[in-house]
């Protein structure tokens, strides 16, 4: 009896582009359409397209589609913060858009989104031929930088302060802290508390106004502005003041981890979730719905954001010139961490 060696095993033959089409019942040219210029093709035979490329696992040659299109199919992103929940769910977003339609994603990581950092990550992108940039910019130290880009791809930002004279993908934040607030409101509580993220962080300024603006729309009185790092402990922190207060009986805290010491805080106090207090957090991470209570809180859908990024980047790549604002809308999640105000209050 003999043993076949590893190197005599037959081996799968790699799909080529014509597999492809014929799985899905379109012509080559199509199929390099859509892999290409993938804004040129219907969204159904698209749809049909992907579906068959990952059937077969094909991979394109990115070396021959570079001769031929002039294009490398790598698109570059600079980010910071990518441990954090918003910015790493962003990244997520787009490597997912850019995968399901061909291309490769190369990431620049920066530690601070100063104009010359900034710079620098885009001129090392550049150096690797990407065809285009998408820039997460979340902290307002990012708008002198988008101003003043080196010359290179086109660029598409997310989460951009100010004006740039670049396309922009955000989640809308001042719409989520509004039903946030609002729906503290109208469960009877007399006014709302607001933890807020750091001092420099777009997110946090967007959550700050919407907090502002469904107060005053309801001619009710605007706490001062407490104010965390993102992190759990910096909530705990803020809990365990605003346990002291009797008159905080609403709390619409920036983020899920804030919230997490927020509410541990005032369950060492004594304060009933939610029958004392009634807490709102931001983001829905994947354990909002574990805490305990479960966290009522503001969900962002990502997927859409890199989905928005890559194909407004996509049309830059085609020419356009627009410098368009486009706002992903976020949903109010209501658990148990929510509850009518404490009678007599």
């Amino acid at each position: 009896m003999t043993v076949k060696q590893d190197d005599e095993r037959p081996r799968s033959k790699p799909a080529v582009l014509g597999d492809v089409a014929a799985l899905a019942g379109v012509s080559a040219m199509t199929v390099s359409r859509v892999l290409n210029a993938p804004d040129r093709v219907r969204a159904e035979t698209r749809a049909r397209v992907l579906a068959a490329v990952r059937e077969l696992d094909y991979r394109p040659n990115l070396a021959a589609r570079q001769l031929v299109t002039g294009r490398s199919g790598v698109l570059g992103v600079v980010s910071i913060d990518t441990t954090l929940y918003g910015p790493a769910s962003t990244l997520y977003g787009i490597e997912q858009a850019a995968r399901l339609n061909g291309y490769t994603v190369s990431i620049a990581s920066l530690s601070a989104l100063t104009r010359k950092s900034m710079e620098e990550g885009v001129r090392r992108l550049r150096s690797q031929a990407v065809d285009g940039v998408i820039i997460v910019a979340p902290h307002e130290s990012a708008a002198d930088g988008l101003r003043h880009l080196p010359p290179g791809p086109p660029v598409v930002a997310v989460d951009a302060p100010g004006e740039p004279p670049v396309p922009v993908v955000m989640v809308d934040q001042r719409a989520g802290a509004v039903r946030a607030t609002r729906h503290l409101l109208n469960l009877g509580h007399r006014t709302v508390r607001h933890v807020a993220g750091p001092i420099d962080w777009t997110d946090a300024s967007g959550r700050i106004e919407g907090w502002r603006a469904a107060l005053e729309a309801e001619s009710r009185p605007v706490p001062e502005v407490l104010r965390g790092d993102w992190s759990p402990r910096s909530g705990y922190q803020i809990g365990r003041r605003l346990a002291d207060d009797p008159e905080a009986t609403a709390v619409f805290v920036a983020n899920d981890q804030m919230a997490l010491g927020v509410l541990r805080a005032l369950r060492e106090a004594g304060r009933r979730i939610p029958e004392d207090v009634s807490v709102v957090g931001f983001d829905d991470v994947p354990e909002a719905a574990y805490f305990w209570p479960p966290l009522t809180t503001v969900r962002q859908d990502f997927g859409e954001v890199g989905r928005t990024a890559f194909h407004l980047l996509i049309e830059r790549m085609a020419g356009a010139e627009s410098a368009d604002r486009r706002l992903v809308e976020p949903e109010l999640i209501v658990r148990d961490s929510t509850g009518p105000a404490p009678t007599g209050r």
